[in-house]
């Protein structure tokens, strides 16, 4: 365990050996303040040191800080009143058997850093304010009540569990209470808590086991880890074998698309080719057909001129012969008629002069009148086949054939 620090002003003979005085350390006292011893009349060269505080003094009126540097001629009345460190100063304040809340006496090791400063004016308010004694005395019960404090609150087996938070506590309590002094608490630290020795030795067998415990499940979390590295470190190279195949197959899917669509598009170029190549092998079709159909139509349009025109050659040359042959006809149908004519009233007469001679002479009649009859057909059909029809052949019959004859 630590002894406790104590913090005090020493006397000096001379002022330019502050920085040694500083640095000595006898029973745990740390001096903090030093005095220089006055001079009986003057100083024949005063050296101030320049690397703590240095406070003056005329006719006991303190005049602030003494520049570093020589001092010739330091009359007796001007002297160095305090010479005060700069340095950080580290403090132990051990707190022995103290109380738990299961009544187990602890002994706590408290280790304090502070400063007196950060300027002259910090070192006047130490010195005139409290002094190193003071200071001592003020950190000591400070220091100690808190131990005690801390420590009451806690059972044993959690009293190492509150260093951390004991420390930041209790850093802001002592500056709360130090800084009008002039000092600036830095760090506090708790470096060492003890327990009786025999719970000590039971404490450090529950730890070690707890330690075990603790390896022995951190070994098994390893173990589950590893194996859980493990199967994620396979899984992932499935999801990553997997991805790649996907990457295949939607790569194959783009390649498979764009040939579709150049398929596509080259089948419909084709397909707009064949089809211009359709539409127009179908208008130059159209076109020759139209041709043929206008040279055809022309053809026809002659032909049927012609035709037309030798078929009225044709019936001009038949109505012409026809009108002729009628002609002729007629005519001779006319000659024939009259002579008919002619004959028919010579036999009339005739037949009036037979008549009159009585019916002796009907048989020869109808003989007569039937051979003239037959002559006049041959006559007729000596000209060719005639088609006599209507009123007109009617009455040509009756001229051939009287009807007085007929009916006898």
């Amino acid at each position: 365990m630590n002894s406790h620090s104590k913090l005090v002003q020493r006397s000096i003979g001379k002022a330019m050996h502050a920085d040694k005085e500083f640095s000595k350390l006898t029973k745990n006292e740390i001096p903090i303040v030093l005095v220089p011893h006055k001079p009986f009349l003057f100083h024949f060269m005063l050296c101030v040191p320049s690397g703590p505080f240095v406070l003056w003094q005329r006719f006991l009126e303190d005049k602030g800080e003494m520049p570093p540097g020589v001092k010739w001629f330091w009359m007796s009345w001007n002297k160095i009143s305090h010479i005060v460190t700069r340095s950080v100063i580290s403090y132990n304040a051990p707190a022995r058997d103290c109380p738990t809340a299961d009544n187990v006496m602890v002994n706590v090791d408290l280790s304090l850093t502070f400063q007196i400063g950060p300027d002259i004016e910090a070192a006047r308010k130490f010195v005139y304010r409290i002094g190193p004694s003071g200071f001592d005395e003020l950190l000591s019960s400070e220091t100690e009540e808190s131990i005690r404090g801390l420590v009451y609150s806690v059972t044993h087996d959690r009293v190492n569990d509150l260093r951390e938070e004991f420390a930041v506590n209790m850093l802001a309590t002592l500056n709360s209470k130090v800084e009008s002094y002039g000092v600036k608490i830095l760090n506090v630290k708790v470096t060492n808590v003890k327990l009786p020795e025999q719970l000590q030795n039971r404490l450090e067998h529950t730890t070690a086991f707890k330690t075990k415990m603790e390896e022995q499940e951190k070994s098994h979390e390893n173990q589950v880890h590893v194996l859980k590295d493990n199967a994620e470190l396979e899984l992932e190279t499935i999801k990553k074998a997997n991805g790649r195949k996907i990457q295949e197959i939607l790569a194959r899917r783009k390649l498979y698309e764009t040939e579709k669509r150049e398929m596509e598009e080259q089948a419909r170029g084709e397909g707009k080719v064949k089809e211009i190549k359709a539409k127009t092998s179908a208008e130059v079709s159209l076109k020759e057909a139209d041709g043929v159909y206008l040279i055809n139509k022309v053809i026809a349009e002659k032909k049927v001129e012609e035709i037309l025109k030798s078929s009225e050659i044709e019936c001009q040359e038949m109505t012409i012969e026809a009108d002729k042959k009628a002609y002729v006809v007629v005519k001779e149908s006319e000659t024939g008629l009259r002579a008919a004519e002619y004959k028919a009233d010579a036999m009339i007469v005739l037949a009036e002069a037979e008549a009159e001679a009585a019916e002796a002479l009907a048989e020869k009649r109808r003989y007569d009148l039937e051979w003239s009859r037959l002559e006049v057909q041959k006559i007729i059909a000596q000209n060719g086949r005639k088609f006599i029809c209507g009123e007109q052949g009617q009455q040509i019959l009756d001229e051939l054939v009287p009807q007085a004859v007929i009916g006898t």
